[in-house]
């Protein structure tokens, strides 16, 4: 054999096993990915050919195809509509889709990997083409008195079970109606997607796990104090002081707590008090000794500054501000303002993990997949998140927390016979902008079987003159009387 053929030989052997290579990867490793991916049309085409599975929540049915005798053969219908609209979004040939409809693409048109035999099997035998059923962890109960707690509110709300991080509760409101957008009709679609497009109350956000996110307020007090006494330099009896008014290091800025007087009587006062009383000054005081990285670690801990937490709906990243920060930012950063943002998802997280003796497990919106025998595809176990704070720690925090709703700022959580801890928020978007309402907590705080989190925006209709435990708090209660109730 001559050179040049020996060189071309090794050429074309080498390009060989490159298309070889790069298609394994294209057909093998990358085909889910590709069938979700929503810029994917034919894929898109050819899933409506197929009845879509369903998505349920226990026997409540969220999403089902329908025979319709068009070029489309199924339309897809979504019962329960506007209420599960955050779970389920939307499937369209030519609008795309979102939500569980989205990320759950390949089960739900039986293109995944896992369905390759069933595939296989429904053309031997002649079967129609027929998706995967998903069931999700929602307590359609739980989601009920979510739903009607919101009701009049902008703003979002998320149940979670402390122990494996199941989500029993998703909500966003305002919504939409999914079934507009998942009709035949081009362009009735494509007008009813602009008109909720352009609606200035973005009904299309989903803000119970994104959307517009809020500043935390006092509920992120819950974070510092867990850095504090992770420390190990503070326990919740270490005493701050206790002026009316705080001027924020290096400025002219007064801060003060709310009401505009002292944490309670006396020059000192504990860390646990000024959680209770959600005072503001101390909370400074404390972040600004304690340093800006060590309450982005405890931040981080939690989930803060992860872009890439899925449910898996991809979430919206709660952030606590990155880089060296002054004294002054540090200090506002300590009760929620500044650059601090957080969504629902991510203060339920803080409550649950602090129920969960400082572990924080990952939450899950899916419990499993069924094919079209009922064989299980895929079924998801509880995951550890991160391990936020030590046991210790988590009850020093949660004791805090009991004290808040038991005789401080977070009274309107009470529930007659059950010992909830919980911390309320109010926190400011402007000097003329309307307050964000916020409540976390979790209950029993003896035996934890729920913790949630609700935000509600453009102070609830109150502008500035709304309160965390006026409105917030009594939203929450409701959720949580719904879970101990089943």
């Amino acid at each position: 054999m001559n050179k040049e053929f020996k060189r071309i030989s090794i050429v074309v052997l080498a390009m060989f096993l490159a298309l070889f290579g790069s298609t394994t990867v294209i057909q093998v490793f990358q085909a889910d990915t590709l069938a979700q991916d929503s810029r994917n049309t034919r894929t898109l085409y050819d899933s409506y050919q197929t009845q879509r599975g369903a998505i349920l929540a226990g026997d409540t049915v969220l999403a089902q195809s329908t025979p319709t005798g068009d070029r489309y053969v199924y339309q897809r219908e979504y019962p329960e509509g506007e209420m599960y609209s955050a779970v389920t979004g939307y499937f369209n040939p030519t609008q795309g889709s979102s939500g569980l409809e989205q990320t759950m693409n390949a089960y739900l048109s039986g293109t995944s990997n896992s369905q390759f035999l069933d595939m296989l099997n429904q053309i031997i035998a002649g079967q129609d083409p027929k998706g995967a059923a998903v069931e999700v962890t929602i307590d359609p109960a739980v989601q009920k008195a979510a739903w009607d707690a919101m009701q009049g509110y902008q703003g979002g709300i998320v149940a979670i079970e402390p122990a494996t991080g199941r989500i029993l509760a998703m909500v966003t409101t305002p919504t939409y109606d999914p079934n507009t957008l998942a009709g035949h009709d081009s362009q009735k679609v494509i007008d009813a997607y602009k008109a909720l497009n352009d609606d200035p109350a973005n009904p299309l956000f989903n803000r119970a796990i994104a959307g517009s996110q809020n500043p935390p307020g006092s509920t992120f007090k819950l974070v510092v104090a867990s850095a504090a006494y992770a420390s190990g330099d503070y326990t919740p009896d270490s005493k701050l002081p206790n002026p009316q008014s705080y001027t924020l290091p290096g400025t002219s800025t007064k801060v003060y707590n709310s009401g505009r007087g002292t944490c309670g009587s006396g020059d000192e006062v504990s860390i646990s008090d000024a959680i209770r009383l959600s005072c503001n000054i101390p909370m400074a005081e404390l972040g600004v000794k304690l340093g800006d990285d060590a309450i982005r670690e405890a931040a981080e801990a939690y989930g803060f500054n992860d872009a890439d937490l899925t449910i898996p709906l991809q979430c919206g990243t709660s952030t606590f501000p990155t880089g060296d920060l002054g004294d002054d930012e540090t200090a506002l950063s300590s009760f929620g303002q500044a650059s601090v943002k957080a969504t629902p998802l991510q203060m339920a997280m803080v409550s649950a993990g602090i129920a969960n003796e400082g572990t924080v497990m990952k939450p899950n919106l899916v419990d499993r997949v069924t094919g079209r025998n009922l064989e299980v595809l895929q079924s998801f176990t509880p995951e550890v998140y991160k391990e936020a704070v030590s046991p210790d720690v988590a009850s020093d925090v949660a004791g805090s927390m009991v004290l808040s709703v038991r005789s401080g700022a977070a009274s309107n959580a009470t529930i007659d016979g059950v010992s909830v801890a919980g911390k309320t928020g109010t926190a400011e978007n402007g000097p003329d902008e309307p307050y964000s309402l916020w409540f976390t907590g979790f209950a029993p705080a003896d035996n934890p079987q729920v913790a949630v989190a609700v935000v509600i925006e453009d102070g609830g209709g109150k502008g500035q003159s709304g309160s965390g435990n006026q409105i917030a708090a009594p939203v929450a209660k409701k959720v949580i009387e719904a879970v101990l109730n089943e």
